[in-house]
């Protein structure tokens, strides 16, 4: 793929770069390494490959045999065409055909870096890249190398390997060889041979092939000035120069080409001596390395061939070499060492003549000078001024001697003159010095400041700061040549002759350019003034150089000029007065202008005194003659003067009133007069049919000065509406609006026009801020009348750019013009000038978008009649010109300049490439200051990236918008297909053209395969995180994010290569840095989540091997990495020790964020208010592009400014200087915090991504990629170090609350780990010893340790924060939660058993996790408790729960004594009457909130836990719980059951309960609460019964209507058999005998609440037991939904055999309670043993109920302990089930249809098992309760009661006979028997119509049904029951005394 013409080379010139420019680590190996490699190359320089016959051959034959390829398996079929074109190649360029073909193979690969480019022409250009690389390799080298002119401050071991190679080469005869390719390289001939073979292409195509060309011969040429800068050359070399100089031409324009001057300077710097002047430490060094000084024959030379040699083709430059020599040979014969050259050095004086001779310093003006390629060279202007100086200090005599022939020239020009002849054509050689010095000196592009030597300052002027290059020390005597060049200066201006005159001056303005120059000249020229005559001609006694002579020559011609000037009516402009200034006159007022403009645009001392100055008052004077009738160039030149006086906003504010009161422009239109007056004639009239614009551009130049000096506000007050209006009104109508289609002498002065007036269009719009005063009408008065005043010059342009007006069609269509010009590639005038004119233009575009929101807004709410449309819209407009849409695509045509040819190419695909190519560039750096703006180099690297960033912020904000976008298109994917359907290729691939998107990546790509990573991220790191941003954009967005991960996976394996660098740490750059990771994780976790999504194993395993892996070998011997063989081997001996740990990736990132904030101390303040300076920042503090909250600087600083500004009085001039410093402090303290304010969101924002890194990892990856015991201790390592930073002193607040999420995650993650890993039987076998899980208990002490740390260290506020951290408590006390296990009914211990056995791994865990929670005191208990009291909700819920869980395991009580103890018991409990209110709204149809319900439930959970302990229910009787509970009106609100059917307000989604839920959620908790109190309650049983009671009566009706409900649901269910079980304990005859004195009334009343709940609950029975046993079983039956049958079902027939059990515990309750003794019994139920079929007519149950209870009881019991031993059964032998019944038991456990299917067969016997136990548990927990029930509640209490009934009826009731009314043996009490029948016995059958019969029957009946079966039965049940429960049971006696009485006869 890499052509050897090409690819080596250009890795070369990379390393040669890298190494020497960018100056990166690890360089000098890798340059080794290529010098090595490449020498051949450089020792032939530029030379091919050669032809051969056998080469062709194996080319030709590669169409039909193929030809092997290097860097490819096998051999390559080519085709035909290829070949043709490699064979054309070859000869165009003579280089072998081979060479010629891989050319062409990686012109192919490289095509889409050049669209609408071939391979043949992109093969060219590769040609020429190749070369430069190697001219460009070879120049770097030399200039790295140590020598006599410059360092470039590189290590010694570099400089020294530097050196050595290329001394090798000129010992070869490099120089030779470069002189010649210099001479063989000829555009124009390399351009015809490619002309004949069709190897150009359009316009790019051709100036890149010439650019490279020349920057070849550029390259080359410099080789040599940057090898003679540092070294001499030799004799031969030096000669061999000498005669290509002889051969030189000279352009066109008498110039040297930019090649040749490079030789020249090179030839001039062979020649220097003067370097030794310096003493630098290594002086002796070069003497000896001097040739000039130690070769005799060397020098012998040189001489002979400059002094005898022949004349060259440019005389001048033989002149300068011959002087450079001369001056060489004066200098060394003033060295010690010259002696030896006496013949030679002799020869300096003719030699100096012979150069003056042949035209020296004019050559040097124009030649040199004039070159193009001479000032963008430093060492090119340090070698002329060395030149210049030199010569003036070392041949003082010569210099006399021109002086001398001046003034012989004057006085014969003088004498010419009087006689009336020609004079005498003279040379003009001082002329031309001055000239060349004024030149020289006035263009400074590096800021050098060199024309200080000319300056010698006077005792009087040596102030520190204005100290010269040479002063070291203040008062030290200057240099000798220093006094030398400024006498020359000042002697020079003596006594000048008039000829002199305008040069002299000229060569001042050279030497007066720069900050200090300027200062030293306004000296000289004050200090020349003394008294002196009237004029120019008389001006002998005083100097005619100083201001005083040139301002009174001023006023003069002023006075004179103003006498002439007519009354404005006539014409005077047509006909100019015969009395005027004169064409010389013209030239020195001229010269003398530019003088004064130079000296006071550098000095600002200067300006105020010549501004102040009483008797010249030079403004004046100049708006003066600004009226006068003077040519447009004088006038020009006057304006230049007035603003350079502008930059002083002192002096700008009265320059602009004497603006306005000169009329210069007119503004004031006096009544009658016919014609305008002022510029705006001159522009129109004497300008345009000059067709030149000096004048114009002069003025527009003033105006730009003075609106950015000041801008007064009432200009023109008096006279007219005050304002700026009628200058912008004359700027854009009369100069902006015709520029266009004026005509113009000068081409480029079109551009110069445009320029000039947009930089203030430019300017006046970018201080413009809309107020909303700029959009009411106001008016002014004036001369008592009312006109409409002027609006700000910025919004009248903002409205015209708003609007479809001419300036703005006139922008547009520049825009356009623009880039037409520049889309020729060729140069034209004027080019640099356009370049400004369209960055103004786009800068106005720019400005008017950036402010039109605002301006838009306030036009709205003023409501005022102006029109005005987006600009956005306006730019979507038609072009007038094109006739099509444009706007947008002209400008973004500037990013790509290319012929619009269409047949090659479609606008679209240009604009791609002009992006991509932006993004591209190799020599965007970032970080360069922006004030340093003096290399251009670095300026254009630092606009090149601003471009790249603004680029990378388009495609950012595009994305966010809905597509089709911009960003899309820009980066690759389908604009006119779905955007998830694009296919995203490697440029080339499939006519994939190389889009944005692959710029980016190869930005981010290089050096992600080395060892340091990424160059871009270091190098430029806010460009690196865009680009990571855009990447993770396109990654996040569901449309683009299918292509591309899969391209960023399978062609680039982004991701890996860029983890692996993880964590960049860039010193000084921490927010970018930051960021860079944040994108880069964020990436990587959807990643993660795609690859486990869809599957893809291998790529998740890797990533996370990645992130994870705390051993090191994986780190560098993955064999995927692709690392050749060395560095393989170095990176394991590196890592020898193998078993050492690496940190984990994970937590080096963690590392990498710096939890600690310094934060900026307080403003000190002495003269603002600090409050009011706070209010001022907040005022200017706004939401940025990221989402920062940033204050703006620029607009604080403008606030700050204006305050300052509006002091007035002496006393703030004086304080002004100390305000701005403190202005400057609170600029500065605001920046600060700016930087604090985005480094805590960078902080946040990459901890934020970290988070959503390891969460995804642990949650969306595949469990089995990380092994549990793996799992668990990442997540320790992790959660420790979490802990460790966020617990350390000085960490940020505001990072707390994303570390307590994570916190929350990782803790949940741990338990879950460890809990399915003590399923999976790695639990707890080992027994204590191994600890508890893979993880060690001492790690989990430490987490639970740090996580106390955490909740105490957040102090009073963060309670949300808090909430998190409870979240993980709760996780983490689940971990030594006992786990459910099978119960098998045959594993009962005995008690003693369970006293003794050992302790278990669980509660091992638990005691120490109490322990340390019991260690941190009070402190804790305190602040979880306060939490659970008030707060957030979701924080109160969650602390609850925590007291709930510590509560449970709490053994010594110690936390509920503190409850009780510090009143928070109190508390909670008194919050439920406020809970009260919030239920009450929670039952209308539609709830407001369900949060109160929550918070209820969580509240009575806590209480139930509480009133599990006696201790606790006593506490909560004693803080009136149930008085609180009474007090509820809650209850009294059962929502009728049928509302929600009529209303049909069921919510859709299921989650909102139905009224009915919600109430029994509120009713449930509460008889829950009830039930354990009146269990735990056993020293208080009778006071918490009877406050129970309490509260059944006083909620009767609701309780009455509960227990008469006929609904079946499983809720209704619950709340009958708590209510039941509540009764059965409280509604007793005992309950009232309190030993409280209380009144019969209220007796009776309890008695009959007591006697209506006993009625209830017999009635219940009846239709539970009885009647409708079978409705109720059919029901449920229905009720529940296909897949939940079996379980729901088996609930609820436990919650009815609950219930039942219940009342049959009453009624034995109440059996016992009436009497000890049977005879004594109160009756509950009527002797009757028939099976009850229908309902009962009677209000008493019968007999029979309870035997039918007794039998279905034992029934159930079997087939409920049979299904059990199934079950059971199926867990011992899961691995033999059916397929089918796995599938059967998962399909419980996974939802939807198709769930099943998807799951691996390991995993689906992983889901039985845990089902299988699901569901033994729960049979063993419905069959405990269940057997409980059935033996001992149901079949005892059954017994109990059918015995003590028989016993009553049978052995001791009188029956009657039917003529009794009343029982005789019947006790006169009113007894409640039969649930107090009513005394009338009207009730239906009462027992008082028991007769004899009955008593048969009965006896008949039971024996009948209670049959020998069924006892057998019972006694089965017992024995089951005995085995596993030690406890003995009286079925049998109750058995035995039933059969008795059965059989008994009644004597």
């Amino acid at each position: 793929r890499k052509s050897s013409l090409w690819g080596p080379l250009k890795e070369l010139w990379e390393t040669v770069e890298g190494s020497i420019w960018r100056k990166q680590p690890e360089s000098v190996h890798l340059l080794d390494l290529q010098l090595k490699k490449n020498k051949p190359y450089f020792l032939s320089l530029f030379k091919n490959p050669p032809k051969s016959a056998e080469q062709r051959e194996k080319v030709r034959k590669a169409s039909t045999e193929g030809i092997s390829i290097q860097g490819q398996q096998g051999s390559r079929l080519l085709p035909e065409q290829l070949l043709t074109e490699a064979f054309i190649l070859s000869d165009l360029f003579d280089i072998g055909e081979l060479a010629a073909l891989e050319l062409l193979l990686a012109g192919e690969h490289q095509q889409p870096h050049f669209p609408g480019l071939t391979r043949g022409l992109v093969a060219v250009l590769l040609y020429w890249d190749g070369k430069r690389c190697v001219a460009n390799s070879l120049r770097s080298l030399i200039q790295s190398r140590h020598g006599k002119t410059f360092t470039l401050d590189l290590g010694a071991d570099l400089v020294s390997l530097t050196t050595r190679f290329t001394d090798e080469l000129m010992a070869q005869g490099l120089a030779k060889q470069i002189l010649n390719l210099v001479s063989d390289i000829n555009v124009t001939r390399e351009f015809e041979r490619l002309q004949k073979e069709r190897g150009l292409g359009n316009e790019k195509h051709r100036k890149e092939v010439s650019d490279l060309i020349k920057e070849c011969r550029q390259s080359l040429a410099e080789c040599l000035f940057s090898w003679t800068c540092q070294s001499p050359l030799n004799k031969d070399d030096m000669l061999a120069l000498i005669g290509h100089l002889e051969t030189v031409t000279a352009e066109a324009d008498g110039s040297l080409d930019s090649v040749n001057l490079a030789l020249v300077m090179a030839l001039l710097y062979c020649l220097d001596v003067s370097f030794l002047e310096q003493g630098t430490e290594d002086r002796d060094d070069l003497l000896q390395a001097l040739p000039l000084l130690t070769e005799k024959q060397y020098v012998s030379a040189v001489h002979n061939r400059l002094v005898e040699g022949p004349t060259w083709k440019l005389p001048g430059l033989q002149a300068v070499v011959r002087l450079t020599w001369a001056l060489s040979l004066r200098a060394l014969s003033q060295l010690p060492q010259g002696a030896g050259l006496v013949e030679f050095t002799e020869a300096d004086e003719a030699l100096a003549d012979q150069a003056l001779l042949g035209g020296v310093f004019l050559f040097l003006t124009e030649g040199i000078l004039g070159s193009e390629g001479f000032h963008q060279e430093e060492f090119y202007t340090r070698r002329l001024h060395a030149l210049i100086t030199d010569f003036l200090a070392l041949m003082p005599m010569k210099v006399k001697q021109l002086h001398n022939r001046a003034d012989e020239d004057a006085r014969l020009i003088h004498m010419a003159l009087q006689m009336g002849s020609e004079p005498p054509s003279l040379r003009k050689d001082l002329e031309h010095l001055m000239i060349l010095i004024g030149e020289f000196y006035s263009k400074d592009p590096f800021g050098l400041e060199l024309a200080l030597e000319f300056w010698c300052p006077s005792e009087s002027m040596q102030h520190t700061s204005l100290a010269g290059s040479f002063l070291g020390v203040a008062l030290q005597r200057p240099p000798h040549k220093q006094v030398v060049l400024s006498k020359f200066v000042r002697q020079m201006g003596d006594l000048l002759p008039a000829n002199l005159y305008i040069p002299y001056l000229r060569m001042l303005k050279g030497l007066a350019n720069g900050p200090q120059c300027s200062h030293y000249c306004f000296s000289l020229l004050k200090t020349n003034g003394a008294p002196h005559g009237e004029n120019l001609q008389g001006g002998v006694s005083g100097s005619p150089v100083s201001w005083e002579h040139l301002f009174h020559s001023l006023m003069l011609y002023h006075e004179n000029l103003r006498r002439d000037v007519p009354s404005t009516d006539s014409t005077q402009y047509r006909h100019p007065p015969i009395r005027g200034i004169t064409q010389r006159e013209l030239d020195g007022l001229t010269a003398f202008l530019q003088l004064l403009t130079t000296i006071i645009n550098w000095s600002e001392n200067a300006r105020l005194a010549l501004c102040e100055h009483p008797q010249w008052t030079p403004v004046v004077v100049m708006l003066g003659l600004l009226q006068c009738s003077v040519q447009p160039v004088l006038k020009a030149q006057l304006l230049h003067a007035l603003a350079a006086f502008g930059k002083s906003p002192e002096i700008a504010a009265s320059l602009w009133q004497s603006l306005e009161y000169t009329q210069i422009l007119q503004t004031v239109k006096t009544p009658g007069q016919r014609q305008a007056a002022g510029i705006e004639v001159e522009l129109n009239e004497i300008e345009s049919s000059c067709e030149e614009y000096p004048l114009t551009r002069a003025f527009c130049q003033l105006i730009s000065t003075l609106v950015e000096s000041s801008l007064p506000v009432n200009l023109g007050a008096g006279l007219r509406a005050p304002g700026f209006q009628p200058y912008l009104t004359f700027l854009r109508d009369a100069v902006f609006l015709p520029f266009p289609t004026r005509a113009y002498r000068r081409p480029a002065e079109k551009w110069e026009v445009a320029e000039a007036v947009l930089e203030v269009f430019h300017k006046l719009l970018r201080d413009y801020e809309p107020q909303p005063a700029d959009f009411l009408q106001e008016t002014v008065e004036l001369q008592g009348e009312q006109v409409p005043a002027h609006k700000p010059p910025g919004h009248s342009l903002m409205f015209h750019l708003l609007n479809d007006s001419p300036t703005l069609s006139l922008c547009l269509s520049l825009l356009e013009e623009g880039v037409r010009q520049l889309d020729t590639y060729a140069p034209f005038p004027g080019k640099k000038q356009l370049e400004s004119a369209v960055l103004h233009c786009l800068s106005l575009l720019d400005l008017a978008l950036q402010k039109e929101v605002v301006f838009m807004d306030l036009l709205r709410e003023s409501q005022a009649s102006m029109l005005v449309s987006p600009l956005e819209q306006l730019l979507q407009g038609v072009s007038a010109q094109s006739r099509r849409a444009d706007h947008i695509i002209n400008i973004a045509r500037y990013l790509y300049h290319s012929s619009s040819n269409p047949e090659a190419q479609t606008v679209s695909d240009k604009l791609m490439a002009g992006f991509v190519e932006c993004l591209d560039n190799d020599e965007a750096q970032e970080g360069v200051d922006k004030t340093d703006d003096s290399d251009p180099d670095k300026r254009i690297a630092r606009i090149r990236h601003e471009t790249q960033i603004h680029i990378l912020n388009l495609l950012i904000t595009s994305l966010e918008l809905k597509g089709p976008n911009l960003a899309l298109y820009l980066l690759g994917y389908e604009v006119k297909k779905p955007v998830s359907s694009t296919n995203l290729q490697d440029p080339g691939v499939l006519g994939c053209p190389r889009s944005c998107l692959h710029a980016i990546l190869s930005l981010l790509q290089q050096g992600s395969e080395r060892r340091s990573g990424p160059i871009l991220t270091q190098q430029a790191p806010h460009l690196a995180e865009l680009c990571y941003q855009v990447i993770y954009q396109l990654c996040a967005c569901s449309d683009t994010s299918g292509p591309t991960m899969r391209y960023l996976r399978t062609s680039q394996d982004f991701l890996f290569s860029h983890l692996k660098h993880l964590p960049f740490i860039l010193p000084g750059n921490e927010i970018p840095s930051l960021n860079q990771m944040s994108w880069l994780m964020k990436t990587a976790a959807i990643e993660l989540r795609v690859t486990s999504l869809n599957r893809q194993r291998s790529h998740t395993q890797r990533l996370l091997n990645l992130l994870l892996d705390d051993q090191p070998h994986m780190q560098h011997a993955d064999a995927e990495l692709g690392m050749d063989d060395d560095s393989k081997t170095v990176s394991s001996f590196l890592h020898f020790d193998t078993v050492s740990k690496v940190r984990r990736k994970l937590l080096s990132v963690l590392d990498a964020i710096d939890f600690s904030q310094e934060v900026p101390e307080q403003l000190q303040l002495d003269f603002f208010e600090r409050t009011q300076i706070e209010q001022v920042i907040s005022n200017c503090e706004h939401v940025n592009e990221q989402g920062h909250t940033v204050c703006n600087v620029k607009l604080l600083h403008r606030v700050l400014v204006a305050e300052v500004n509006a002091l007035q009085g002496m006393a703030a001039i004086g304080q002004r200087p100390l305000l701005m410093e403190e202005v400057n402090s609170i600029l500065q303290q605001v920046v600060e915090r700016n930087r604090v304010r985005r480094s805590l969101s960078a902080k946040r924002h990459a901890l934020q991504s970290w988070r959503s890194l390891v969460e995804t990892i642990l949650t969306a990856c595949p469990a089995e990629l990380i092994p549990a015991d793996q799992r668990q201790l990442i997540i320790r390592d992790l959660l420790l170090d979490l802990h460790d930073k966020v617990l350390s002193e000085d960490a940020a607040v505001e990072l707390m609350p994303i570390v307590a999420g994570a916190v929350f995650t990782l803790t949940a993650h741990l338990s879950q780990s460890v809990l399915s890993e003590q399923q999976q039987g790695a639990g707890l076998e080992g027994g204590s010893s191994s600890g508890f899980a893979s993880i060690a208990n001492s790690a989990l002490h430490l987490i639970l340790r740090k996580l106390l740390d955490f909740i105490l260290c957040t102090g009073g506020g963060f309670q949300r924060l808090r909430a998190h951290l409870y979240g993980s408590l709760l996780y983490y006390l689940q971990i030594a939660q006992k786990p459910e296990e099978p119960d098998t009914l045959q594993t009962a211990m005995s008690m003693w058993e369970r006293l003794t056995a050992p302790e278990d791994g669980f509660s091992k865990l638990q005691r120490e996790n109490l322990a340390i929670i019991e260690s941190y005191g009070t402190a804790l208990m305190e602040v979880v408790c306060r939490d659970a009291c008030d707060g957030h909700e979701i924080g109160r819920m969650l602390a609850l729960a925590v007291l709930d869980r510590v509560l449970s395991i709490d053994r010594q009580s110690q936390w509920l004594v503190y409850l009780c103890n510090s009143g928070y018991l109190r508390v909670l409990v008194e919050s439920l009457r406020q809970d009260d209110a919030a239920l009450q709204t929670l039952l209308m149809p539609q709830p407001p909130l369900l949060k109160p319900l929550y918070i209820y439930e969580s509240k009575m959970a806590l209480l139930t836990r509480v009133a599990k302990t006696a201790q606790g229910a006593v506490e909560l009787l004693c803080c009136g719980l149930v008085a609180q509970l009474v007090e509820c009106r809650v209850f009294h609100m059962l929502p009728e059951n049928d509302s929600l059917r009529v209303y049909g307000q069921r919510d859709p989604s299921g989650f909102i309960p139905s009224p009915l839920e919600r109430y029994r959620q509120i009713l449930l908790p509460t008889l829950r609460l009830l039930q354990v109190i009146l269990t735990s309650t056993t020293t208080h049983h009778q006071q918490g019964a009877a406050q129970v009671l309490q509260w059944l009566i006083v909620h009767s009706d609701t309780i009455q209507s509960i227990l008469r409900s006929q609904d079946v649901s499983m809720g209704s269910l619950q709340e009958l058999s708590l209510l039941t079980a509540i009764i059965s304990k409280t509604a007793l005859p005992g309950a009232l005998d309190l030993g409280q004195e209380i009144n019969s009334a209220a007796l009776l009343e309890f008695q009959g609440h007591i006697g209506r709940f006993q009625r209830q609950s017999l009635s219940l029975l009846v239709r539970l037991a009885g009647t409708e046993r079978a409705r109720y079983l059919k029901q449920i039956e229905e009720s529940g939904a296909p897949g939940d049958t079996a379980e729901k079902r088996e609930e609820m027939e436990v919650a009815i055999q609950q219930v039942c059990a219940n009342i049959m515990e009453y009624c034995q309750t109440l059996l016992l309670q009436s009497s000890a003794e049977a005879q004594f019994t109160v009756c509950l139920f009527s002797p009757s043993a028939s099976e009850p079929t229908v309902p009962s007519v009677s209000r008493v149950p019968s007999l029979g109920l309870v035997l039918l209870l007794l039998k279905n009881s034992a029934t159930d019991f079997f087939r409920y302990h049979d299904s059990h031993r199934q079950s059971l059964g199926k867990l011992q032998r899961l691995e033999q089930l059916a397929p089918e019944e796995l599938k059967e038991l998962c399909q419980g456990l996974v939802s939807g249809s198709g769930g099943v299917e998807k799951i691996p067969s390991v995993q689906r016997s992983v889901l039985a098992k845990r089902r299988l136990v699901q569901l033994v548990n729960n049979r063993a927990k419905l069959i405990q309760p269940l057997l409980f029930i059935c033996n001992w509640n149901i079949i005892e209490t059954c017994l109990f009661v059918i015995w003590r009934h028989l016993e009553y009826y049978l052995l001791y009731c009188t029956p009657i006979d039917p003529k009794d009314s009343l029982l005789p043996g019947y006790r006169g009490e009113t007894f409640n028997c039969f649930l107090c029948v009513d005394a009338s016995g009207g009730g239906g059958l009462g027992l008082s119509r028991v007769s004899q019969q009955d008593l048969e029957q009965l006896q008949s009946d039971v024996a009948r049904s209670f049959t020998e079966p069924l006892q057998r039965k019972l006694l089965e049940v017992e024995g089951l029951y005995s085995k596993t429960h030690s406890r003995h049971t009286f079925i049998q006696a109750l058995t035995r005394r039933i059969r008795g009485l059965v059989r008994h006869t009644k004597s």
